[in-house]
């Protein structure tokens, strides 16, 4: 039993389910295009019955299924299978969509212009024979191949204990890795993986597609095996009225069935799911995995990228070198028989007198062989002869023959004595399949990793972020808040402990990273998309149970950030007038017990910080309506754990509340927060009773600095409001990056 298993074992990895490293060929698909060819299928004849060439097929080669024979044809004709198809279909041969191909009485077939390429040379002992199955014909172990069919195309199959999946790549790049490799033998394997990567930079899929990141890719061609992603090809449009706004696939991932593809789209379209959320959950991106398996010397191996090239290159030198012998033994013979019918010319009264004396022709050979010191070959060549070849015309022809037979076999020789000459051949054979063949690559590499983040899945918008008293926060819509007129009465926008009040106001996108800047000088790192959505009037979560603040901290002030800019500032003031500027990049590694942002007195404490670009002027504002303004560059950049500097001297009693110009007079009462704002912009205010209202900066009139100003919000007599936060336009939708 085990030498049974065994015996069938290697013949399904060496006989059926693995391609061969020279032609990339399995021996079903082999003996399909050999059959082809042997039945006059060229490119440029008519088709034929796919019923025809199946039965050929089966009869002389493949004693297998009919089936198999003619799923084989069919899938070396789907463009949308193979990168560059090796055969020419007409009629119903299947679709993307996982529709199957018409009968096979009713498709034809013949052979592409490149399959035909593949056998080029074929009659000129360029590769080994063996008998068919039943000894009645002689078919090829292998195709000529000038090409790396192998790489070109890909290969998939499944054999005992061991898979293949080589992805298709484009020709053209292919083949310019090849003439890389020969023309450099003196590289190293690594030099050679790093120049070859540079030509051949990943997978060249035939419904193009995107694959996402390099890092598969460069695995796959250093040990043979690899996993990429490869992404649909999607465009956003937005319709004439801008009403609507369409997802546009254009291409999809190799080998994904278009129609159930549809389907599950179709499922989480009705649930209103983004666009990464359709790449996680459909085949929209779908993994490929590489494993570079192969029958080398009749052995199965997996390869690497330089090793799949290195095969071929040999495999094609020994190619050439078989057909330039072939050549050259051809044109010796010619030469032979040449010189024979020229010695028999110049004696050519003789011979005629001879050949008439003779009784038969085996007499008339014989006595060539001895008169004249001629082969067997040659005085057959001479009996042979018609009489127009005595004509001085034709004798002419033939010594003309003769001097361009023996140039042929001296360029013959020169090519078979040295290596660089022969691949000289090589290369520009490969030159010429290139100009033929080669197309632009369809499938796009990009730099980025194809692993999700929690925040590709979530809707890039605004919240609302408040913040108690007690440490609860909670985020909101800002779509949830309608836009009310000045004075209007707000709406609830957070439920809450009698005790308990709002403290801070803060609009965030969900995609921003939320520092959290203590009383204390300490800075945690949050994301926006972490705190919880409660809806408008919900309680929202203690904020010690999503940052590890310590006991007795309080939250200061809150921070949005997206990107850790070199060119940024975090600018820091303290109730007691001390101001510090630190560089953003400084905070991008914050520890889950938080870190130092600013060294702060114990009888000191954090209040206000704010993202700068460093080269601004501050303001800051007391509780009593003073205010200092002078340059940020006054404020050397310092490091976290520093103190800062003293921004402004107060007076007695007075302690800053604000890093921006404020102006007030005894009839406005205490300063509850400062925006600066813009016309186009929108305001959001919160009481300390949790009344929130959503309202445009055009609706208040620039008015001078002393004077009263005008009412914002409606508020009971015991409320009143803590916060004010301005909702600006996107950065990204302002007209000339304003």
């Amino acid at each position: 039993m085990k030498r049974s298993y065994l015996d069938y074992a290697m013949s399904v990895i060496i006989g059926r389910a693995l391609p061969d490293i020279r032609d990339g060929l399995k021996p079903s698909h082999r003996r399909v295009l050999y059959g082809m060819r042997q039945m006059g299928l060229a490119s440029n004849r008519a088709y034929r019955k796919c019923a025809k060439i199946v039965g050929e097929v089966m009869g002389n080669y493949h004693p297998h299924g009919d089936s198999a024979i003619y799923d084989t044809l069919v899938r070396m004709a789907q463009d949308f299978n193979l990168r560059y198809p090796l055969t020419d279909g007409q009629g119903n041969f299947g679709s993307v969509d996982g529709d199957p191909p018409a009968a096979m009485r009713y498709t034809e077939a013949r052979l592409k212009a490149l399959a035909e390429s593949l056998m080029v040379d074929l009659d000129k002992d360029t590769v080994d024979f063996v008998p068919n199955y039943d000894e009645t014909t002689d078919e090829p172990t292998v195709l000529p191949a000038p090409f790396p069919n192998l790489l070109v195309n890909g290969s998939s199959g499944i054999a005992v204990g061991m898979a293949t999946n080589i992805p298709p790549h484009n020709l053209g790049e292919v083949i310019d890795c090849v003439v890389w490799a020969i023309e450099h033998p003196e590289a190293s394997a690594d030099q050679k993986l790093s120049a070859m990567w540079r030509i051949l930079p990943g997978p060249d899929f035939p419904t193009g597609g995107v694959v996402i990141g390099r890092a598969g890719i460069a695995q796959a061609y250093r040990t043979g095996r690899g996993s990429v992603i490869v992404r649909a090809r999607t465009e956003i449009e937005t319709s004439k009225k801008g009403d609507r706004t369409s997802i546009v696939v254009t291409e999809i991932p190799y080998q994904v069935n278009k129609a159930r593809l549809i389907e599950k789209i179709a499922e989480l379209v009705r649930e209103k799911t983004i666009l990464n959320n359709l790449y996680k959950h459909t085949a929209l991106q779908s993994s490929f995995g590489i494993i570079m398996l192969a029958i080398v010397g009749g052995r199965p191996r997996v390869l690497s990228l330089v090793e799949m090239i290195d095969h071929f290159v040999d495999f094609r030198r020994d190619v050439v070198r078989r057909r330039t012998e072939f050549e050259l033994r051809k044109a010796e013979a010619r030469a032979h028989i040449l010189e024979g019918l020229k010695i028999a010319l110049d004696h050519l009264d003789q011979v005629i007198a001879l050949i008439r004396a003779s009784r038969n022709p085996a007499e008339a050979r014989e006595g060539l062989v001895a008169t004249f010191g001629l082969s067997a070959i040659q005085a057959q060549a001479i009996l042979d002869m018609q009489l127009q070849r005595l004509t001085g015309l034709e004798r002419q022809k033939i010594e003309d023959e003769l001097a361009e037979v023996l140039k042929t076999i001296e360029r013959l020789k020169a090519i078979l004595a040295s290596d660089r000459l022969l691949m000289d051949i090589v290369v520009q054979e490969l030159r010429d399949v290139r100009e033929s063949f080669a197309d632009a690559r369809r499938t796009d590499i990009t730099d980025e990793s194809g692993e999700f983040r929690i925040e590709d899945l979530i809707a890039d918008e605004d919240m609302a972020i408040t913040v108690t008293h007690t440490g609860y926060v909670k985020r909101t819509a800002v779509t949830s808040y309608r836009n009310q007129q000045r004075g209007g009465k707000g709406r609830i926008g957070m439920r809450f402990r009698e005790e308990d009040f709002v403290d801070h106001l803060f609009i965030a996108s969900t995609h921003a990273y939320l520092m959290v800047f203590s009383d204390r000088g300490r800075a945690y790192w949050l994301k926006v998309h972490a705190i919880p959505d409660v809806g408008p009037d919900g309680k929202g979560k203690a904020i010690a149970n999503l940052v590890s603040m310590t006991e007795g901290e309080k939250i200061a002030s809150l921070l949005a950030v997206k990107a850790w800019e070199e060119d940024k500032f975090v600018f820091m003031g303290t109730r007691k007038g001390i101001v510090k500027k630190t560089p953003l990049s400084a905070f991008q590694n914050p520890r889950a017990g938080g870190i130092i942002a600013m060294g702060v007195e114990d009888d000191d404490a954090v209040i206000v910080v704010q993202m700068t670009d460093g080269t601004g002027e501050i303001l800051v504002g007391t509780h009593d309506g003073m205010a200092i303004r002078f340059p940020e560059t006054d404020v050397r950049p310092m490091g976290r754990t520093a103190y800062g500097v003293r921004g402004i001297s107060l007076r007695e009693g007075d302690s800053v509340v604000a890093m921006i110009s404020i102006h007030t007079t005894s009839r406005n009462g205490r300063v509850a927060g400062v925006a600066y704002v813009r016309g186009e912009d929108e305001l959001m205010l919160i009481t300390q009773l949790g009344k929130v209202l959503r309202m445009p900066t055009s609706g208040i009139r620039a008015i001078g600095r002393a004077t009263q100003g005008v009412r914002l919000i409606e508020i009971e007599s015991e409320d009143r409001v803590v916060s004010v936060a301005r909702l600006a336009e996107r950065e990204d939708e302002t007209p000339n990056g304003e």
